[in-house]
């Protein structure tokens, strides 16, 4: 990945003979530059119709709101706006479509004109297409295809597409490239990525790497502009997520796909963003939105491979109610340690430990090392405690990315290149969210997914999180547990079978010792209470009946509060599908007849025998002092014990 100084020194390298970039096949910001540096007159002109695009349509904003018709020009003002983005090609056509998703951000007459960039854009002539076509294929498009539209179907900001039929009858989509495609492309990354360098170099409120985010930007382009790479990220894609009943992945037909050219399954559907369609053929776009919420989280926190383009004009609803993925030009991969580590911030963030949440943007490269997180740690639980509201359900993503984005200015974090293709991801996919159902909350849908990955998931990252979040200071927090499972059964493929093979194959492995014999000295703990308990209560009842005295108020004990965590967990598991008693006499004997289980109870007997043992001596020798029911004066015993073990 590229970065800031790996930019300045573009201009150290002796600058190659001009060559074209036309032909350039991969994202290389130096040979770019090299280019570009021998074609200063097309940069400054490039340079100034920008400045003039902009400065005109400003202009015009600015005088409708001095002579007070804002209201009255909006929708004019709007198509203004689609128009000079347009105008200033992909790149910018790019900014308007995540724009057109935002109905948060941009206000509803600009957002419906921003829409029509998603499949508007005016297409190039058809002979240049089936001249693209021949180019690549080696053949004219009339002997390769049974039937091709006379017109383009769609046109959007990289190429057109043609409805088209197979020899063999299949009916099939036909995008080809706009011609002299990257030649633009890198002019205005070219551009873009110095406009980054200046900003980085003199403007002290960014610390983000822009060159690095440009250049992710620019890579992920040149991506898309090889429709043979396209057609290699849908075969991945439909790998890894074609198994997802309600998820449909086209056919990509590779005989017929070259650079410019791709050839794939026509797929007949309905926008998501056309919620009353949906409604006509007895859909809920609301459900159909909530797929899509599970299959991105399977893309970015499963198997780290995502689509990060899904705008309005990538994804259909067929007339059965699955959604369909429709380009994969834009696509991510984020590391297994990123995946780890984004799991734990959204539990660390749901229960509130800004601690751990603080040490997650450490490993997720938001912060450096050598930060002081001291005062990092109350800022993050201002700023989070005020966008998470009270509950999961209540999770708000604008909310959080919003406070989130004014909590970096203040401190030194960073965005690294590949978050940034995240949120584009999730904000997209939240802004269409919000304009099917305005109260729909993209992450109190997710917590569900990531309770159950918590749960299940093997790997040892997630078990080291999952018995941090459990353990703290010694005491098992049952509230946590309770909130794991509650959330974790409303996750569609959540298998309370494997949770608890998982969970008995983790607690007897030697990554298990801390915790079984936490479990053991804790049920010693309580068994010990328990008697002590039932010995005082019959020292009541003998008292009562051989006095007149008032009997003492019950009192809830430690005990007594784990039993009722335990009572509610035990509901939650008779609640949750799969928790019968077939389930139980399944694992019980495969864990009375574990060695370690042997070992536990042998430490239970000892735990129980010491603080009998204590208690005895402590009533002969100091027979008038009153024994604390939580046996702390036990604990020198219990820790010299745990020490011989």
């Amino acid at each position: 990945m590229q970065t800031a100084s790996a930019f300045s020194s573009l201009n150290d390298r002796p600058a190659s003979p001009a060559q074209s970039v036309d032909n350039l096949l991969i994202y290389d910001p130096i040979a770019i530059a090299q280019y570009y540096r021998t074609r200063p007159i097309k940069i400054f002109l490039r340079l100034v119709e920008l400045v003039w695009t902009f400065i005109g349509f400003g202009l015009g904003l600015l005088w409708d709101r001095q002579i007070g018709s804002q209201k009255k020009n909006e929708a004019k003002r709007a198509a203004q706006l689609r128009e000079v983005l347009t105008k200033l090609g992909p790149a910018y056509i790019k900014i308007g479509q995540a724009l057109s998703t935002r109905p948060d951000l941009v206000p509803p007459t600009f957002m419906a004109e921003l829409v029509k960039l998603q499949d508007q854009i005016p297409p190039f002539p058809n002979e240049v297409a089936f001249r693209l076509i021949q180019e690549d294929l080696g053949q004219t498009p009339d002997n390769i295809y049974a039937e091709i539209s006379p017109d383009p179907v769609a046109a959007a900001s990289l190429g057109q597409v043609y409805k088209g039929k197979l020899k063999t009858g299949e009916d099939v989509a036909i995008k080809v490239q706009r011609p002299g495609l990257t030649a633009q492309i890198t002019r205005d990354i070219y551009l873009l990525r110095r406009m980054a360098q200046w900003a980085c170099n003199h403007l002290s409120v960014v610390r983000s790497d822009l060159v690095s985010i440009m250049d992710e930007f620019g890579t992920r382009i040149f991506e898309e502009m090889d429709y043979n790479h396209e057609g290699e990220n849908a075969q991945l894609f439909e790998s890894l997520y074609g198994y997802i009943p309600e998820i449909i992945v086209p056919q990509i037909y590779t005989e017929l796909t070259a650079r410019r050219v791709l050839t794939m399954e026509w797929i007949n559907g309905t926008k998501l963003t056309e919620p009353e369609i949906l409604e006509s053929k007895g859909l809920s776009a609301t459900e159909i939105v909530e797929i899509g919420v599970q299959c991105s989280l399977r893309q970015l926190l499963e198997h780290g491979f995502f689509h990060a383009d899904p705008h309005p004009g990538n994804l259909l609803v067929t007339d059965d109610g699955k959604l369909a993925y429709l380009d994969f030009g834009m696509m991510c991969n984020v590391e297994s340690y990123q995946r780890y580590g984004l799991i734990e911030a959204i539990v660390h963030m749901v229960n509130r430990d800004f601690d751990g949440l603080a040490n997650d943007y450490v490993k997720l490269e938001f912060l450096t090392p050598e930060t002081d997180l001291n005062p990092i740690i109350p800022a993050l639980a201002s700023v989070f405690n005020n966008a998470l509201g009270a509950s999961v359900a209540e999770l708000n993503l604008k909310s959080i990315t919003d406070e989130f984005s004014a909590l970096m200015y203040e401190y030194p974090f960073r965005v690294p290149a590949y978050y940034a293709l995240i949120i584009r991801s999730l904000v997209t996919l939240d802004g269409i969210a919000i304009s099917v159902d305005p109260n729909f909350k993209v992450l109190s849908k997710a917590y569900p997914y990531v309770a159950k990955r918590l749960l299940t998931d093997p790997s040892p990252e997630l078990r080291q999180s999952l018995q941090e979040l459990l353990f703290k200071d010694g005491d098992f927090r049952w509230n946590r547990l309770e909130n794991l499972l509650r959330n974790a059964r409303d996750s569609k493929d959540y298998d309370l079978e494997k949770v608890l093979q998982q969970t008995i194959d983790y607690l007897f492995s030697e990554r298990g010792d801390h915790i079984r014999d936490h479990i053991a000295d804790e049920l010693a703990k309580s068994l010990d209470q328990f008697g002590y308990s039932l010995v005082k209560r019959l020292q009541t009842v003998v008292t009562r009946a051989s006095s007149v005295q008032p009997s003492p108020k019950a009192t809830s004990t430690p005990m007594a509060k784990e039993w009722e965590h335990i009572s509610r967990i035990m509901g939650l598991l008779g609640e949750t599908k799969g928790m019968n008693g077939g389930t139980i006499v399944k694992f019980v004997p495969q864990v009375l007849t574990k060695p370690e289980t042997q070992k536990m109870g042998q430490r239970v007997a000892r735990n129980l025998a010491q603080r009998a043992a204590a208690r005895l001596l402590r009533t002969i020798f100091l027979p008038t002092a009153k024994m604390p029911q939580n046996t702390a004066d036990n604990k020198p015993l219990l820790s010299a014990q745990k020490s011989a073990s």
